[in-house]
């Protein structure tokens, strides 16, 4: 990296230049995609003293961050044309995206630049990104990035991959993004011994591909963990089916013993509850709790349950290491269900229960 007259003299009086916390040489980021996560990124990394250069395809985040002290970028061309060598730019856009951001980018970065993926790559792009890119010098690192709307206050959890000289380079700025020790407890084993960087929310996983493995997986355990409440909350919810009145007949089995079941289930102060004392408290219970005291019954939300495939990759590795992994599969199922993924399949159970039985559902 050049000296700081030199530097201001390339860059002119429009970048500001700004010390890290260190009070080393300036901490520099370029910031593709300016999004949910990506633009608080950006202003979390301003809190800590870093310049920002910023783009995205629409230009109200880039107008609202160079308010904020972002130097705004015209175009990816003029993003790099305003970083300092050797460069840092930081891409937090949507998978599918990357490789197109990279071939665009790809012809102006130069040896010793370092581009990082923070969105939610399949592991095995980012490694086939990386070795495309090593031939010119040019260091890739995959970081997967965990905090959502909620990270430019909290801090974001950072599980990165990538060659050990350049995650070396970035402490400063993995430092600013991620929270401080403080958010967590010391584990107790640990209470006499030095902090490390994974204390620190930060951790340097493994060579390329790494960062997106663990991050892959993390989300796999989220889903898995998400389907255990819903399970659990809707179980709840259904806890007074014996106060229903329910048509018998032939073709629907019968409620045991209704009057066990007519329970009227406070799900909210259930949720606050839980969030106290109980083995299953935990941040997503803590969301949970929000969101059943903004709308006991989900009225604002529908069925439909996405996935960005992070589920789907963990199990493809579950497969292939012939780990069993029935939880998180079975998270990942219902997703689809809820997509309404199933509807020919229940249509065919009840054509089948028609064909041998002669069996008419009662909706």
């Amino acid at each position: 990296m050049p000296d700081l007259p030199n530097a201001e003299a390339s860059l002119g009086a429009s970048v500001p230049l700004l010390l890290d916390r260190k009070g080393g040489l300036p901490v520099q980021i370029g910031m593709i995609g300016l999004g949910r996560m990506g633009a608080n990124m950006v202003r979390r990394l301003m809190r800590g003293h870093h310049t920002c250069v910023v783009w995205d395809r629409a230009r109200q985040p880039i107008d609202a961050l160079s308010e904020e002290g972002a130097v705004a970028a015209e175009s990816l061309q003029d993003l790099v044309a305003k970083l300092l060598q050797p460069r840092i730019v930081w891409l937090m856009i949507p998978a599918g995206f990357v490789d197109a951001a990279i071939d665009e980018l790809s012809p102006q970065l130069e040896n010793g630049d370092i581009l990082v993926d923070g969105g939610n790559s399949h592991y095995r792009d980012s490694m086939d990104r990386a070795r495309r890119l090593k031939p010119r010098g040019i260091h890739y690192l995959d970081v997967g990035v965990s905090g959502g709307v909620w990270g430019l206050d909290r801090g974001y959890c950072l599980m990165i991959g990538g060659e050990e000289e350049p995650v070396r380079r970035l402490d400063p700025i993995f430092k600013s993004l991620a929270p401080p020790h403080e958010a967590a407890s010391r584990t107790l084993e640990r209470q006499n011994t030095g902090l490390t960087s994974a204390e620190q929310g930060y951790l340097h996983c493994g060579p390329t591909g790494a960062g997106h493995f663990v991050k892959m997986v993390h989300n796999g355990i989220e889903y898995g963990l998400m389907a255990a409440y819903a399970e659990g909350f809707n179980i709840l919810k259904n806890a007074g089916i014996g106060s229903e009145h329910r048509t018998q007949d032939a073709e629907t089995a019968p409620l045991r013993d209704p009057e066990y079941y007519r329970f009227d289930f406070d799900l909210p102060e259930i949720a606050e509850l839980w969030r106290r004392g109980s083995v299953v408290r935990s941040w997503l219970l803590d969301l949970a709790a929000s969101a059943l005291l903004q709308s006991p019954d989900l009225e604002k939300f529908s069925e439909h349950v996405a996935d960005s495939g992070e589920g789907r990759w963990t199990i493809h590795a579950a497969v292939d290491e012939g780990v069993p992994a029935p939880v998180l599969s079975a998270a990942l199922f219902q997703r689809f269900s809820s997509r309404e993924r199933d509807m020919f399949a229940d249509k065919f159970l009840s054509a089948l229960r028609w064909q041998f039985g002669g069996h008419r559902e009662n909706s």
